[in-house]
């Protein structure tokens, strides 16, 4: 029996469905933390205008060696941290969080 899977788009801004073909998953980041959003061509043309004149005045970065990329959905580090102390757990300044502490974490999220 063969199976067919689509995927279909929802414009993120207007809500509209995206013909197939006529959209994308635009990437961007500020202020640490990564986003994607799903854009028609106009909406993501629209976009990529609007941020031109900072992205020609901006400098790329490239990760540092060793760095892992984090999913856009994924909290960072001190967010984690910061929910573990107000929930009674110990957790240190620095180094990795425990996977029992991400774990519940995830689970009260």
């Amino acid at each position: 029996m063969a199976q067919r899977t689509e995927v279909q788009l929802i414009d993120d801004l207007d809500g509209k469905e995206i013909p197939a073909g006529k959209g994308e998953t635009v990437l961007f980041a500020i202020d640490g933390t990564s986003y994607e959003i799903d854009l028609h061509g106009r909406n993501a043309a629209a976009l990529r205008k609007t941020l031109a004149a900072y992205v020609a005045a901006a400098r790329p970065v490239k990760p540092s060696r060793g760095a892992r990329r984090r999913r856009a959905t994924e909290p960072d580090a001190r967010q984690i941290k910061a929910w573990a102390r107000a929930n009674g757990y110990e957790v240190a300044d620095r180094g990795r969080i425990p996977s029992r502490i991400r774990d519940a974490y995830n689970a009260a999220h």
